[in-house]
């Protein structure tokens, strides 16, 4: 069975790199020991790495060295071979890549670039290489400026040389192609190349892929950055020349141009930046000043005045030279590029048969379930049943990228809430692409559920002396209308906490939703996706000093969650002795808690107490629990009070590099989600879809009631 697999390009500019990203992260579904290996590549500046191995080794955080990535520079090849040591080349390359292929259990190779004076020998050295280390390989080719027979031309040769080399062809991609020739371009290549329909692949042009950022601008135009630092990030999907009078340059302008102009056209400059800061205009990428002109002393102390300009470079090349050297900017996917990279892989993952493609690469054996795996099976449920989650605090940038992330995966229907001006202000600030129309947008204080929310509101709260006057007032509050709107149905989950406190967003939450019949708290679990496996935390989050009768309802809810979420609960009652050795009022109180548990819920596999190296380590829980059903394989931690589990939830996650997922919310009757103040996208990504996973199961208010 193999356990490699090269990623063979034929020509320059494929889009290897986003074949190799989908490949390594379909594999990373399975398996997070994955090694990445170029057999040649070229020499990087001194204190560099080369790119495609930077690409890959940060954003999959692998655990190899840059220096194991890869054979020998291009440069020794080159040297070898004008020596006829073709012999000493490959012994070179199978000794680099045998060392790395005994590391782990899977290597992708990615082969080389195809570039200059050396593109004649090396698609003939890719194909010797691929020979001698017996990898299967896949085949890259491009459709784009081709036409249909000029593209299954282009893959058409390697496949038969690899096929006469009897080297095995795993399948075939043509890249870039234009969006609407995508099924034609594969039925014929089918047709021509004699490969079955699972084994061919077309994947369409992206101009997100090709659009270059503003840093990549400024970097090979050497130009120099005179205005807007901060937004560098700007994507420049085209750019328009701006010699016309000023009101003609505004009406050409779209969404993410890239505005070109002489230094010395001062309304061009002033109507560009202008309608940058307009909400009656596109987001624009920047502005390219040509001939090394740089903006008049008056125009620049207005410029010098802008909280936040759009990114104003100087270069010294005149307005045409200029033009097509931007035309012809070089792209690559970068580390740092997470939007590009979200945007490969969700392109692979739809364009590639990823279960043919598992099948004809089988060496490896699932262990356990990876993050990835995780994270892959939590976005396909939440597909499989879409569902409506308000996001109340809709003015913060992050929530406003996540939006855009999650509506472009088709995980979940979206209310943000907000005005729409100030939504518009903050995506034009911040640059982000989120078309408002696809997502539904309530000021809470002119909407039209406003009274049925506060006579809700009052309903629910009078018995405690609130008046409709000050359940009106409330739900001017974000967290309680967003609530309500989870009460009410119009709604199946919130998220919240990215910039109000958690009790800010849980307390409206038991309140008004309340706990589940069946439940006497609300608890929390965090999600911890460790390098080989998943672990549930519980409680870490919400009860300070739990008692027994507590701790055991926290830890069958917590073996709840875990079920819901696809891993096999085996519950882990924590505290500083295990089995019956220890004495004292906590681990009694721990103690207690497990004979609880485990009466309540005898189809449950629960051991307590246990410490942790008991719980996790195989070794140590033979040693000090024999024969446990629990021990050394524990996949639910429950922790006996807050601070205890706080501390190691973040002492794991800072110390190993763990992704912690939550707090995830458990007892209440319809999901609520706090986020931490300092979360991230990628946070408020995981925890919107665990949310929506949430609401499919979650018994649903049918009528609610006070």
């Amino acid at each position: 069975m193999a356990h490699s697999l090269y990623v063979s390009t034929t020509e320059v500019a494929s889009g290897k790199a986003l074949v190799s990203l989908g490949v390594i992260e379909c594999l990373s579904r399975k398996t997070s020991n994955i090694g990445f290996f170029r057999p040649i590549i070229r020499k990087p500046e001194a204190g560099d790495i080369d790119d495609d191995i930077k690409l890959i080794l940060t954003h999959f955080r692998l655990k190899q060295s840059p220096e194991d990535a890869f054979g020998l520079y291009l440069q020794e090849a080159t040297d070898l071979l004008s020596h006829h040591h073709l012999d000493d080349l490959l012994d070179r390359i199978i000794e680099r890549y045998k060392q790395l292929e005994k590391k782990y259990d899977f290597v992708v190779c990615e082969g080389s670039d195809f570039k200059g004076q050396e593109a004649a020998f090396e698609f003939d050295l890719n194909v010797e290489i691929v020979k001698n280390l017996g990898c299967p390989v896949l085949i890259v080719g491009k459709a784009s400026d081709r036409t249909p027979e000029e593209a299954i031309n282009s893959v058409q040769l390697p496949l038969d040389v690899y096929r006469e080399k009897e080297c095995d062809v795993v399948g075939v991609i043509l890249n870039l192609a234009q969006p609407d020739r995508v099924d034609t371009l594969k039925a014929s290549l089918v047709k021509e190349l004699d490969l079955p329909e699972s084994l061919v692949s077309v994947i369409p042009y992206d101009r997100r892929l090709s659009s270059p950022r503003m840093r990549d601008v400024v970097e090979q135009l050497n130009a120099e950055v005179l205005y807007g630092h901060k937004r560098l990030n700007n994507l420049a999907n085209k750019y328009v020349v701006a010699a016309m009078q000023v009101q003609h340059a505004l009406e050409r302008l779209k969404e993410g141009n890239l505005a070109i102009t002489p230094g010395d056209r001062s309304d061009v400059i002033l109507g560009v930046v202008q309608a940058d800061q307009s909400v009656n205009y596109p987001n624009l990428a920047g502005l390219v000043l040509s001939c090394g002109i740089q903006p008049h002393r008056v125009i620049a102390k207005l410029l010098d005045g802008l909280p936040d300009p759009p990114p104003i470079l100087c270069v010294k090349s005149d307005t045409y030279t200029t033009a097509s050297a931007i035309h012809d900017l070089h792209i690559s996917l970068t580390c740092g590029d997470r939007e590009k990279i979200h945007v490969a892989i969700e392109t692979f993952d739809r364009y590639v048969n990823l279960q043919e493609l598992e099948e004809r690469i089988e060496g490896i054996k699932i262990k356990g379930m990876t993050p990835k795996m995780f994270t892959y099976n939590l976005v396909q449920q939440a597909k499989a049943q879409k569902r409506h989650i308000v996001l109340p605090e809709g003015n913060d940038p992050r929530i406003l990228q996540a939006t855009s992330v999650l509506l472009s995966q088709g995980l979940v229907n979206i209310t943000l809430l907000g005005s729409l001006s100030s939504l518009e202000q903050t995506l034009k600030k911040h640059n982000i692409r989120l078309d408002l129309n696809q997502v539904q947008i309530i000021n809470p204080a002119i909407s039209e559920n406003f009274d049925r929310y506060a006579e809700t509101l009052y309903e629910c709260r009078k018995h405690k002396n609130l008046s409709l006057d000050m359940a009106k007032d409330l739900i001017m509050d974000v967290s309680y209308f967003g609530t309500l709107m989870v009460y009410s149905g119009d709604a199946d989950g919130m998220v919240s906490g990215a910039v109000h406190t958690t009790q800010h967003t849980i307390r409206p939450a038991l309140q008004i939703i309340k706990t589940q019949p069946e439940c006497s708290i609300v608890s929390s679990v965090f999600l911890m996706c460790l390098e080989d496996r998943v672990l549930v935390y519980g409680d870490c989050a919400v009860n300070p000093n739990p008692t027994a009768e507590q701790l055991a309802e926290i830890a069958l809810s917590s073996a709840d969650t875990a079920k819901r979420f696809g891993i096999e609960p085996r519950v882990a009652l924590l505290s500083y002795s295990s089995g019956e050795s220890g004495k004292g009022e906590e681990v009694e109180k721990v103690r207690k808690a497990t004979h609880l548990a485990q009466q309540k819920r005898p189809d449950l596999k629960i051991e307590g107490p246990i410490q942790y190296d008991a719980a996790v380590d195989p070794d140590v829980g033979a040693q000090k629990i024999p024969d446990s059903e629990v021990a050394g394989q524990a996949t639910v931690l429950v922790f006996p009070d807050l601070n205890t589990g706080n501390n190691t939830y973040k002492a794991v996650q800072r110390e190993t590099g763990a992704i912690a997922i939550g707090p995830v919310l458990q007892g209440l009757r319809k999901p609520v989600n706090d986020l931490s103040r300092g979360c991230t996208v990628t946070d408020i990504i995981n925890t919107v879809t665990i949310t929506a996973i949430q609401t499919q199961t979650i018994c649903p208010l049918n009528s609610p009631s006070p």
